[in-house]
């Protein structure tokens, strides 16, 4: 809902009708969505159509659609702009994300760990620019996975209807098994499970346990596939090089973070990754008048702020 919301305000503002067509997981939420926000739109500026992904087809083709927002798969984005291609619809997409953060060795881990939490963990990890692989140097690797576990162990999941739950549960069965996959191959390789990794597959519900999987693998499944669930890889490295080098090489680039004490340090090392955004000292944090969007195979196009209004605009120049 929110994710609609940062696309159809906007649109909106800038004087366009939308046709919001949700994920086939997420169907309810739009239509309340729309529900509510139709108790003060003139009818018809707003519409939302449901079903699978071929209906998502047929409106990227349609000659009467010239604007095209999307949050998703960067799978699917491509078919999107190979379908959109008939009429050259303007597309704004926001794809696939495998965030890297980078701490560097002048931070106290004890410090960080709250931070570093929750930007892997909000929304159980199914957010696109979560943290999704945390690299560690040497001097400082064992206590950052300790502080990280003592306050990862006090997070507490489940149903949430009871209000003390911070977590809960994965959206869909799909989206556990990827996740269960990953860290039983990780578990499989030798790398170390710290917490977690041991979820209860006859329970009631997608609930996969906050997971910290450590002295893995940079080229690990875990660590190179995107997760979108609650189980971070935490990576060694020698050199403030190698950590980038390592952070760059995948073919995503939605958000990154950089961990240190020393502000201009950060700033050094945050110019070199090569993403959309670079987050100091935190991770994930989106603000409406802030451009977000993506580089490499996460997307292109920007949401928030003018440049968000002007992607749901047309220029036209008048002369004379």
């Amino acid at each position: 809902m929110m994710i609609a919301i940062w696309q159809i305000a906007p649109s909106l503002r800038m004087g366009n009708t939308v046709v919001q067509k949700p994920s086939e997981y997420t169907t309810l939420s739009g239509l309340a969505l729309n529900f509510i926000l139709n108790t003060a739109l003139p009818e018809g500026v707003l519409n939302t159509v449901v079903g699978a992904g071929d209906l998502g087809s047929r409106i990227v083709e349609s000659e009467q659609v010239d604007k095209i927002m999307f949050t998703g798969s960067t799978r699917t984005g491509k078919r999107i702009v190979e379908a959109s291609s008939g009429n050259l619809k303007r597309l704004t997409l926001e794809l696939g994300g495998n965030d890297a953060g980078i701490v560097l060795d002048d931070v106290d881990p004890q410090a960080i760990a709250e931070g570093l939490f929750w930007g892997a963990f909000i929304n159980t990890g199914q957010t696109c620019a979560a943290l999704k692989r945390l690299y560690v140097p040497d001097s400082i690797y064992d206590d950052v996975v300790s502080a990280l576990a003592d306050f990862a162990a006090k997070v507490p999941m489940g149903v949430g209807l009871d209000e003390q739950n911070a977590l809960g549960p994965l959206q869909n069965e799909m989206q556990f098994r990827v996740v269960d996959r990953l860290v039983e191959a990780a578990k499989a390789s030798g790398a170390r499970v710290v917490l977690g990794g041991n979820p209860d597959r006859d329970a009631v519900g997608y609930f996969y346990p906050t997971t910290l999987i450590a002295d893995i693998d940079p080229s690990n499944d875990l660590v190179v596939e995107e997760q979108f669930g609650p189980a971070l890889p935490i990576i060694r490295y020698s050199t403030v090089d190698e950590a980038i080098r390592l952070a760059n090489e995948l073919e995503v680039g939605l958000g990154g973070s950089v961990w240190s004490s020393d502000r201009d340090r950060a700033r050094e090392v945050a110019a070199r990754i090569e993403t959309g955004t670079v987050w100091i000292n935190s991770h994930g944090t989106i603000h409406p008048a802030v451009p977000f969007g993506g580089a490499k195979q996460s997307g292109y196009g920007q949401e928030f702020g003018t440049a968000g209004l002007k992607s749901v605009s047309q220029p036209q120049v008048i002369q004379g």
